[in-house]
Order: structure tokens, then sequence, then C-alpha cells
């Protein structure tokens, strides 16, 4: 037994609270914020889970790594025009690496399946991965392959194009080693994009389909059809509105063709789709029943869309592991992203789950 004490204490009050517990080798998860006032004063309080039972299945993520090398110009270049950026920064991305960051950084416990290569901007991403909490059991070193790399466009109005470089993200050997396998079984929910090879993905789904594990597909990523095994191996499949009009041939720029447009994945295959509509906000369409529309919360700054779209799903995610309901997995996803907004870089801007409690409360 240990015993603890906190007290939090102005001139004017004073909390004490004294109790005796048992601490054990697990993470300790904030489960609310609480915030109350003084005359002078305002205080926050987390309550933490301290149940001693065995942790959560982890979050798995299988996809790909990238070195994001940032240029930051006023417009994009014209057909045979050179411009000058503002400045150049290379940071550690790839939508896999971005969601596992992000749920890591929500303080659930995350792993990562991926590939980089033996040189300088594999070790930045692994330096990175690392250091937002990520457990790196599943990360490979091919020697004969670059990490992969991403060109991002940055232009001053936040938006941003990328061009994409491959690398060790496509270089996987074709069958997969049974401890990813054995790890994915394991899990509490999967995550996979389309920047690693559908190869991968299928057999990736398909080992937690067996296990009972639920998948969710980001669409981001190679462009092309989505194979029809893969698509039957997946719970959840999340596009953007310009992914659900690339995957379907529709038209997506009212809800009323968004939601058409989803009804055809359905046909697809796809059970549940995702939608991420950007300052639109997001929605969930379940096959036979109603959409569930979530509202954009908006940042008065918008510094880097460039990972927002990772944190969205990759925080819904989260919440829909720890048993949340669609639409508080939609909330709870959407200040996510809201945040992820606010500062440059893909893995950087990854928020904490103290932060978006705090902006869940404010709304």
């Amino acid at each position: 037994m240990r015993s603890v004490t906190a007290t939090l204490s102005t001139q004017q009050h004073c909390f004490h609270y004294h109790t005796q517990t048992t601490f054990l080798t697990t993470t300790l998860i904030p489960i609310q914020s609480l915030s109350f006032r003084t005359p002078n004063h305002n205080f926050r309080l987390l309550c933490f889970s301290s149940n001693p039972s065995p942790p959560p299945p982890p979050l798995v993520v299988v996809g790909s790594a990238n070195a994001d090398i940032y240029v930051e110009i006023d417009r994009l270049p014209r057909e045979g025009e050179t411009l000058a950026a503002r400045s150049g920064q290379t940071l550690a991305g790839g939508k896999g690496a971005n969601q596992a960051t992000c749920s890591a950084k929500l303080n659930y416990p995350t792993y990562f399946v991926g590939q980089v290569g033996d040189d300088a901007y594999g070790s930045l991403v692994t330096d990175a991965l690392r250091s937002g909490g990520v457990r790196l059991d599943g990360l490979t070193v091919v020697p004969s392959a670059s990490t992969g790399q991403a060109v991002v466009m940055l232009q001053s109005n936040g938006q941003n194009s990328i061009i994409y470089i491959g690398g060790a993200n496509l270089s996987w050997h074709r069958f997969l080693p049974r401890q990813h396998l054995d790890l994915v079984a394991q899990a509490g929910i999967v995550l996979l994009q389309r920047e690693i090879p559908d190869f991968v993905n299928t057999q990736v789904a398909q080992a937690a389909r067996n296990a009972g594990v639920p998948v969710v597909l980001d669409a981001g990523g190679m462009d092309g059809p989505l194979a029809p095994e893969l698509l039957n191996f997946v719970d959840i499949l999340s596009p953007n509105e310009t992914e659900l009009g690339r995957l379907t041939g529709m038209p997506t720029e009212s809800f009323e063709e968004i939601a058409r447009a989803a009804l055809k994945c359905h046909q697809l295959g796809a059970k549940k789709v995702l939608a991420k509509l950007g300052h639109k906000g997001s929605a969930l369409f379940v096959e036979g029943e109603n959409p569930i529309q979530q509202p954009a919360i908006l940042s008065k700054t918008v510094i880097d869309t460039t990972g927002a779209g990772d944190t969205f799903t990759s925080a819904f995610a989260v919440a829909l592991v720890e048993g949340k309901s669609y639409r508080e997995c939609l909330r709870f996803a959407a200040a996510a992203a809201c945040l992820c907004v606010q500062v440059k870089g893909a893995s950087p801007s990854m928020p904490d789950r103290i932060s978006v409690m705090d902006l869940l409360n404010c709304q």
C-alpha cells in the first residue's frame, strides 16, 4: 500500500484529499476533467481511473512512416515557374505514423507496425514515434530502401498539396511475419491507410476479422479502386470528400451527394463510412440507419491542415475502442482535429487528451 495525499489551497479555500490505494504497473488514464472557480482563482482537477484491472487491448496501426519535407509558399507554382519558398523544414509524418502518434498522445496504449530505411530520415521518424509514446515492437528497418518522403507545399491559408515518395513503405515482403499478425489479433482496434500495399492491408484486415477485432481503413493514400477482398474485412471506411468522390466516381459537393456516394460504398462492401468533410464537419453512414452528423469545431487560427484527417480518424478510433457512442466519437474526433490545425507539422500537431477534453468542456 502507498498513501497519497493531494492538497489544493488558496488564502480563502483549502481542499484536502487523502486515500490509500495500491499502484500497479498500468497507465493511469484521465477519464474526466472538472473545472471550478473561486473569486480569485480557476482550478482544474483531472480524474484518473485507478482500476487495477488489466490494461485495455492496444490500438494497433499498420501503415506508413515518412519524413515530411515542408515548403512554405504563398501559392502553388504555375507550369514552368520557379518560386522561392519562405522557409523549409523536415518533420516526422506519414499517415500511419501520424495516427499512431495521435492515439498515443491521447493516452491510449498504441503499437505501430511499419517500415523505414536505414537512413537519417528513418532515425527522425523512429525518434518522433518513440518520444510520442508509441510502442515500436513492429517497426522494421529495411537496409535496401530509403525512408518514405512527402514534399508538403504549405500555402499561407493553411491548405496543402503533397507529393509522396513511397520508399520503404512499399518494400514489404509478400507475407507478413507471424508476430505482426499475432499483435493484430490481440488489438482492441486496428487502423490502416493506403500508403502501403493493398496486400499488406488485406492480410492485416483478415487477421483482425478472424480475431474479432474491428478495422478502420483510412482511404487516404494511393489512387485506384479498393480491392473487394479488403473491403470485406473492413468495419469502417474513412475517406474525405475528395477520396469519397474518387472511390465512387460520384460528385460530393453537397451533403445529399455525399450520402449517395456513401450508399455506393455500402454497395461495394463497406458497412460503415466515416466521411471527413473539412470545414463542413463529418458524418457517419451506417448501412440501413440514418446518418449521424457532427459540425466542425472551427479554429480561429489555421496553420496547417496536413494532419487533420489522420488526427480525426485516430481520435475517433480511440473513442470507439473506449466504448463511447458513435455521436461521442465524432465529437471527440472533431475537437482533436480542431486543435491539430493550429500547429505546423503532421505528427507534431497531434493534441494530448487533456487539451481535447478542455476544448470539449468549453463547447
